[in-house]
C-alpha cells in the first residue's frame, strides 16, 4: 500500500512538472537586442512593444516574454547576448540597429531576425553571391535613398560664409552602411557644388577629436550621417559645433530632438512600431509565410525651433517642429 501511494505521488508529481514546462514552452520568447544606449533610438523599442499590445501580445497578459539586453557600445559583449538567446533557442530576436541586426543574422540562420533601425541586407553586406539577403531576416529596413533630400535640404536653410557652401561631415571607416552613406553624399555634394569635408572615425571615442579637426577648416555646416558612432557622441558633436557656431542638419529625426536643426527621416518610433507589427503576424501564425523586409512606411520633414533660433535661419513651411 506504501508503495503504491509512493508510486502515486511520484506520478503526480511528474504531471505537475510536465505541465509546467508545457505552460513555459507555450509562451514564444522575444530576445529583444538594443546594440547601445541611446535617446534617439530607443523610442523603437517602444514602438515595436506597443505594436505587439496592440495586436494582443504582451507581458502583461502572460502570453509572450521579452527579454531585453542591451550592448551598451561594446561588440564582446553584443556577441554574448546574441549567442546567449540563439543557445536558449528564443522564438524570435527584435534587434534594433544596423550593427545588432548584423551580428544576429551572423549568428542564427533558423531564428527569424525582425530588425529596425537598420539598413537593407546588401547596406548590411549581408547577401549571398546572388543578391539575397538571409532567409530569415524580417523587419523594417531603410536604404539610402532619403538622404539625398536631407542633405539637399541645406541649401535651403543656410548661405554659405563665402563662395561655395562648406559642409562637414565623419563616418565610420568599419560600418558599410556609413561608407556607403559617406560615397553617395560625396556624389551629390558634387552635383550641387557643395564642398564636402569628411573625415572617417573608427569609434564613438574618436568623435571629439575628429570634429574639432573638422571645424578648423571652416565649414558652414556639420551634417550628422546614419552612422552608430554619430548617434553615440552626438552632445559631444552638438557641444563643439555650437561652440563654433556650426549648426547641425541631418537625417535622422531623433537627432533633431537632441539639437540638429532640421532632418527629413524615419520616424523612429513608427519604425519600431511597424517591425512590431510583422512580429506579431509571426506570432499569430507561427509561420514565417509571406513575410519579408518591408521599408520604412513613416518619414518627416522636421525641426529644432530653439536651434533655429540660435542660428538664425528661416525654416521652410513643411518642416514640423519637435516636440
Amino acid at each position: 500500500m506504501k508503495l503504491l501511494r509512493l508510486l502515486s505521488v511520484l506520478f503526480l508529481y511528474f504531471v505537475i512538472c510536465s505541465c509546467k514546462q508545457g505552460a513555459k514552452n507555450t509562451v514564444p520568447v522575444i530576445g529583444f537586442v538594443d546594440a547601445f544606449e541611446d535617446a534617439s533610438i530607443a523610442p523603437a523599442r517602444a514602438g515595436f512593444i506597443d505594436a505587439l499590445k496592440k495586436n494582443g501580445f504582451s507581458e502583461d497578459q502572460k502570453n509572450i516574454k521579452i527579454e531585453y539586453s542591451n550592448a551598451q557600445g561594446s561588440i564582446p559583449t553584443l556577441t554574448q547576448i546574441v549567442n546567449h538567446f540563439v543557445s536558449d533557442k528564443v522564438d524570435l530576436m527584435a534587434t534594433c540597429t544596423t550593427l545588432s541586426s548584423i551580428t544576429a543574422l551572423q549568428k542564427t540562420k533558423t531564428i527569424p531576425v525582425f530588425v529596425m533601425v537598420s539598413p537593407v541586407a546588401k547596406l548590411m553586406n549581408l547577401q549571398d553571391a546572388t543578391g539575397k539577403g538571409p532567409a530569415n531576416l524580417f523587419g523594417t529596413v531603410e536604404d539610402l535613398n532619403y538622404i539625398d533630400t536631407s542633405f539637399s535640404n541645406i541649401p535651403k536653410f543656410l548661405k554659405p560664409k563665402s563662395g561655395k557652401l562648406v559642409v562637414g561631415m565623419i563616418y565610420n571607416q568599419s560600418e558599410p552602411q556609413s561608407v556607403e552613406a559617406k560615397q553617395r553624399i560625396q556624389s551629390l555634394a558634387d552635383k550641387l557644388k557643395i564642398t564636402l569635408i569628411a573625415l572617417p572615425l573608427n569609434s564613438s571615442a574618436d568623435a571629439q577629436l575628429v570634429t574639432q579637426s573638422l571645424l578648423s577648416n571652416n565649414i558652414d555646416a556639420f551634417f550628422a550621417n546614419p552612422d552608430n558612432s554619430v548617434f553615440a557622441s552626438f552632445e559631444t558633436i552638438l557641444k563643439n559645433c555650437d561652440q563654433k557656431n556650426v549648426p547641425i542638419f541631418t537625417s535622422e529625426a531623433g537627432l533633431v530632438q537632441r539639437g540638429a536643426v532640421a532632418a527629413f527621416g524615419a520616424d523612429i518610433y513608427q519604425w519600431g512600431y511597424q517591425t512590431g507589427e510583422q512580429a506579431a503576424r509571426f506570432l499569430k501564425s507561427h509561420s514565417t509565410a509571406g513575410l519579408q523586409p518591408e521599408m520604412v512606411k513613416v518619414r518627416k520633414r522636421v525641426y529644432n525651433a530653439a536651434a533655429a533660433k540660435k542660428y538664425n535661419i528661416t525654416v521652410p513651411s513643411n518642416f514640423t517642429a519637435v516636440k
